[in-house]
């Protein structure tokens, strides 16, 4: 069925705290959604974020991230008056996150809640915590002893707690109640908050596409709690890292320094870490993107403590057989591979023998520096198609930075060269939508045509990403019209 969606971080909505949530902005931005005819709301992962604030290196691949549990929320039920939220600074720009300021102001409101909260009487309480055993308490542990320890990396931690000697887990547990109580408690919340706000989208129609990261951070909660999954020396430290090899896009390739898995160790196990991993996805989305879907058939491996890309070597990974066992044990499951890059043979039959939607990226369309499958001609239905993803500029960002041989290029091919600079976007969006592809996803930066300002993500690079909001006013019954007119026009 030919459907359509918008892209946009939780973390980008409006809200009155400095970062989005899931506050009654979240909910309006649905009935947006509901109102312009779409079928789906992409987001991208929602795990508690570490140093560099992105969603793709969290403390958790099963916690949620606490900066989304709405503070109104918990004003509503008296856990925290409005002037206490008042007389924090969560900064003043309404189009950029700051998250120092967030983070110095929201844990001190959520501990506040936290101590108001009568858990031992609170049988949802008790229930969350009983059904999420399996990956609740390290992770609580593992937030509670990492604050014991000023926020160091786990690495850092004395030799008996960072190699979990029993001795140590006791005294830890015992010493750090209240603390592992309160971060279990913000999952409490988080869950609770979200579960929600999903309930609400699929009412109205509205289907969650979720984005979970093939790898999990170095520093976090699954790393430390149990170190089998991974290729870890006796030391747990990794043998070899992730990244991508050099291109015409990184010279010295992407060394993104995750963790890689011994996939010996899984298939020992029947994959059981995966299924739990990507059942408890399904309980958070209605259909996961999977990111990096090339590492299951073939994973980039980088001598640990290198500072480039450049020394690596491909490793074969679990292929088709984890997908098969996937199936198995939870039925057909509504996945999207991430196989945007460079593609094997290998590769692309392993997407084939999924049956599971592929990507394609309009941007890449028009880039004269390789070849190309992503013009709109060669696609097939089978696949979800992009103007840009996070990683990529916006639209307007990207044409007013691309060559001008490959401008003129994308201006034959639409047949354009008329339309204003201003008024481009429409044009890709519009080659989007008539496109073959099944399902057709915009990021809401698009839509309002916004520059490289509004850009999510900058890959390789740290400091400025995952800043960018958007406004209230932004999404006008007049956008919200056209874009429906749009939907109608390309029967989507």
């Amino acid at each position: 069925m030919r459907a359509s969606g918008i892209l946009l971080p939780v973390a980008s909505l409006p809200s009155r705290y400095g970062i989005g949530c899931f506050s009654k902005e979240a909910y309006e931005f649905i009935d947006g959604l509901s109102k312009a005819h779409q079928s789906y709301w992409q987001i991208l992962p929602l795990g508690p974020t570490s140093f560099g604030d992105s969603p793709y290196q969290s403390f958790s691949t099963f916690a949620g991230n606490p900066y989304f549990i709405d503070l109104e929320e918990l004003i509503r039920q008296g856990l925290l008056t409005e002037e206490e939220c008042e007389e924090c600074d969560f900064g003043d720009d309404d189009r950029s996150i700051d998250y120092g300021k967030i983070y110095e102001s929201r844990f001190g409101l959520l501990w506040q809640a936290f101590e108001r909260a009568d858990l031992d009487k609170d049988a949802d309480f008790n229930a969350f915590v009983k059904e999420n055993k399996d990956w609740l308490k390290d992770y609580a542990l593992f937030m509670a002893i990492k604050d014991s320890n000023d926020g160091v990396s786990w690495t850092e931690w004395e030799e008996d707690i960072r190699l979990r000697k029993p001795a140590a887990l006791k005294i830890y547990e015992k010493e750090l109640q209240e603390d592992i109580q309160f971060y279990m408690y913000l999952q409490f919340l988080f869950m609770e908050q979200w579960t929600k706000l999903k309930d609400y989208a699929n009412k109205k129609g509205i289907r969650i596409i979720g984005d979970i990261p093939i790898y999990v951070a170095f520093d976090s909660a699954d790393c430390w709690a149990d170190t089998r999954l991974f290729q870890f020396n006796e030391e747990n430290e990794p043998l070899a890292v992730a990244g991508c090899p050099p291109d015409a896009f990184a010279a010295t390739g992407q060394l993104w320094g995750n963790p890689l898995y011994d996939w010996e160790y899984h298939k020992s196990t029947g994959y059981e870490w995966w299924i739990k991993r990507v059942q408890y996805s399904f309980k958070l989305y209605d259909i996961v993107r999977i990111d990096h879907f090339r590492g299951f058939d073939e994973y980039y491996s980088i001598p640990f403590g290198d500072k480039t890309a450049e020394n690596g070597h491909w490793e074969k990974g679990p292929g088709i057989e984890l997908f098969n066992t996937l199936s198995e044990k939870l039925g057909r499951l509504n996945i999207i591979a991430e196989d945007l890059g460079y593609l094997t043979d290998t590769v692309l039959k392993l997407v084939q023998d999924t049956g599971y939607p592929g990507m394609k990226v309009m941007q890449f369309a028009f880039d004269s520096r390789e070849e190309s499958n992503y013009l709109p001609h060669t696609y097939h239905k089978n696949t979800v198609v992009y103007t840009g993803t996070h990683d990529n500029d916006t639209i307007q960002g990207w044409y007013d930075s691309i060559s001008e041989s490959d401008k003129e290029y994308a201006k034959l091919y639409l047949n354009n060269s008329d339309t204003p600079r201003e008024e481009i976007h429409w044009d890709y969006i519009r080659a989007v939508l008539a496109s073959v592809s099944d399902t057709a996803i915009i990021p809401l930066q698009d839509y309002l045509g916004l520059g490289s300002e509004a850009r999510i993500n900058i890959p390789s690079t740290l400091g400025l990403n995952w800043k960018w909001r958007m406004k209230s006013e932004d999404l006008t019954d007049e956008l919200l019209e056209k874009i429906k007119q749009m939907i109608e026009t390309y029967e989507r």
